[in-house]
Order: C-alpha cells, then structure tokens, then sequence
C-alpha cells in the first residue's frame, strides 16, 4: 500500500471547490437594491463590504454578509 504525503495535493483549477476562491465575475450590486435569498427570503443590501459581498437586512434585525456571485441570491 502506498503512502501519500499531507503535502502533495494536486491542484485542480476546474474544481467545483475552487469556486468560493475565484474573484467575482458578477456586477456590483448597489446599495438600497432588493434581493430575494433561497434560505432568508427578501431583503435589502444596506451596506457593501468589499468587491465581493455586501450586507444585506432580512427583516426583524437579521443581517448576513452575502456573496455578490453566490448561487443562492436573486437580484430583483
């Protein structure tokens, strides 16, 4: 049986994990505009953080940092 090193990962630049490390290819979204989250339902962007997320107000003091390319957000 042959032994791996810790160290000696290949590096797969195609790899649906490498997706969370890639820069953000999606338009900036402005402050004020309305997003629908699959998991938090409809919010507001209220502040920006970053080139690649901003902060968003869900309602009833609920704010989560979101991803601009996240899969889960809809721009309305």
């Amino acid at each position: 049986m042959a032994s791996t090193r810790a160290g000696s990962r290949p590096h797969l630049p195609n790899s649906p994990f490498n997706a969370s490390r890639r820069t953000p290819d999606a338009e900036p979204i402005p402050v004020g505009a309305q997003l629908c989250h699959d998991r938090h339902g409809l919010g507001r962007v209220i502040a920006l953080d970053g080139a690649a997320s901003v902060i968003v107000d869900f309602g009833n003091g609920e704010r989560r940092r979101v991803s601009i390319d996240s899969p889960r957000i809809e721009r309305l």
